[in-house]
C-alpha cells in the first residue's frame, strides 16, 4: 500500500513539456512550469480553449470592414468637400497663396492615405516558425520564456499575443484597431502613429483653412464682429441661426467641416499622446491592461528614438546629456 501510495505522488507530479518533449517531475504542485532545458512555460490550462464561433469571426470582420469603410469615406470627403468649398475662395483672393496651400493640402492628403494603407495593410507582424515538439531537435534555451498559444497550436514568443480578430499572434501586439482593419504590432507600429501624426496636423491645417474661408463667405449683413459684440444672449443666438439659414452650400460645408475636423482631432490627439507615452514607458497597450509590467523596459527617451529610427547623432545629443545628469544625480545622492 505504501508503495502505491509513493507511485501516485509521483505520477501526480510528472509533466510534459511541450516544447521539447521531455517528461519532467515537478517538486511543486503548481501546474505552471518552466522547462530546465528549452525554456519553454507550460501552463496546462491556457491549452485548454474553446473555439471561436463562425458568428463570432463574421461578426469581427464585418465591423472592422465597416469602420476602414467608413474612415475612408470621411477622408475622402474632407479632401474632396475641402477642395470644393475652400479654395475657389483662396484662389479669388490670391492665385499664389491658392497654389500654396493646394500643394500643402496634396502632399497631407497623400501622406494621410499612404500612412493608413500602410498601417491596415501591411501585416502587423507575426512570429518565426520555430521547430519545436522533439527533444533531439529543440536545443538548449532554444524556446526560453515560450508559451504555447491555444489558439494558433503553436509556440508564443515573450510580448506577443494572440489576436482573435486576426486569428493570429502577434509581435509587440499593442492593440486591434478596427479603424484600420489589422492589429498595430512590431511591423506596423510606426506606420500607425506617423497616420495619427498626419490626421492630426491635417485637421488642424483643416480648421484654419474653413475657418479663414468661412470668414470671407460669411453674410455681409451679419458680421462676426456683429456678433461677437451683442450683449444679449437672444440677440446673438437668433443672428447666428439668420446667418446660417442665409448661408450658401459652400459655407454649410465649412461648418461641418471645421466641427467634424475639430472633433476627430481631440479623439485622435488623445490616442496618440497615450500611444507616446506607452512608447515612452517601453510598454504597449496589452501590456498595461494586462498588468505585465515587467515585460517593459528601462523607460526614457532612448525608447522614443529607437522607436523612430533616429541616427546616432541624435542618440549623442539627446541622451548623453541626460545620461550624465542622472549620473550626477546617483552621485550626490551617494555622498
Amino acid at each position: 500500500m505504501q508503495e502505491n501510495h509513493v507511485t501516485a505522488i509521483s505520477e501526480e507530479h510528472e509533466q510534459t513539456c511541450w516544447g521539447c518533449g521531455l517528461r519532467l517531475l515537478l517538486v511543486s504542485y503548481s501546474p505552471v512550469f518552466k522547462c530546465g532545458w528549452c525554456g519553454a512555460i507550460t501552463n496546462p490550462q491556457n491549452r485548454i480553449r474553446k473555439p471561436d464561433s463562425t458568428c463570432f469571426s463574421l461578426w469581427r470582420r464585418i465591423r472592422d470592414r465597416f469602420f476602414v469603410s467608413v474612415l475612408l469615406l470621411f477622408m475622402s470627403f474632407v479632401i474632396c468637400a475641402g477642395f470644393w468649398a475652400v479654395y475657389p475662395v483662396v484662389f479669388s483672393i490670391n492665385y499664389f497663396c491658392g497654389v500654396f496651400h493646394s500643394t500643402i493640402t496634396a502632399i497631407l492628403s497623400l501622406s494621410s492615405l499612404s500612412t493608413f494603407c500602410l498601417a491596415s495593410f501591411k501585416s502587423a507582424g507575426t512570429p518565426l516558425n520555430i521547430t519545436w515538439g522533439s527533444y533531439p531537435v529543440v536545443g538548449k534555451d532554444s524556446l526560453e520564456n515560450f508559451t504555447f498559444c491555444a489558439y494558433c497550436e503553436k509556440p508564443k514568443p515573450p510580448r506577443a499575443h494572440h489576436c482573435r480578430s486576426c486569428r493570429i499572434c502577434v509581435l509587440d501586439m499593442d492593440h486591434h484597431c478596427p479603424f484600420i482593419g489589422n492589429c498595430v504590432g512590431a511591423a506596423n507600429h510606426q506606420y500607425f502613429i506617423f497616420f495619427l501624426i498626419s490626421i492630426v496636423v491635417s485637421c488642424s491645417y483643416v480648421i484654419g483653412m474653413t475657418s479663414y474661408a468661412a470668414f470671407h463667405t460669411w453674410p455681409s449683413n451679419h458680421e462676426p464682429s456683429a456678433l461677437v459684440t451683442s450683449l444679449l444672449l437672444k440677440q446673438i443666438l437668433s443672428g447666428i441661426a439668420t446667418s446660417v439659414l442665409s448661408l450658401s452650400a459652400r459655407g454649410i460645408i465649412l461648418i461641418y467641416l471645421a466641427f467634424a475636423c475639430i472633433s476627430v482631432e481631440i479623439g485622435i490627439a488623445f490616442l496618440l499622446w497615450q500611444q507616446l507615452c506607452y512608447i515612452y514607458e517601453g510598454k504597449t497597450y496589452v501590456n498595461h491592461i494586462k498588468g505585465d509590467y515587467n515585460m517593459g523596459g528601462e523607460r526614457g527617451c532612448q525608447n522614443i528614438l529607437r522607436f523612430f529610427s533616429c541616427p546616432y547623432l541624435a542618440y549623442r545629443m539627446l541622451l548623453i546629456p541626460s545620461n550624465a545628469a542622472k549620473m550626477q544625480e546617483s552621485s550626490s545622492k551617494i555622498l
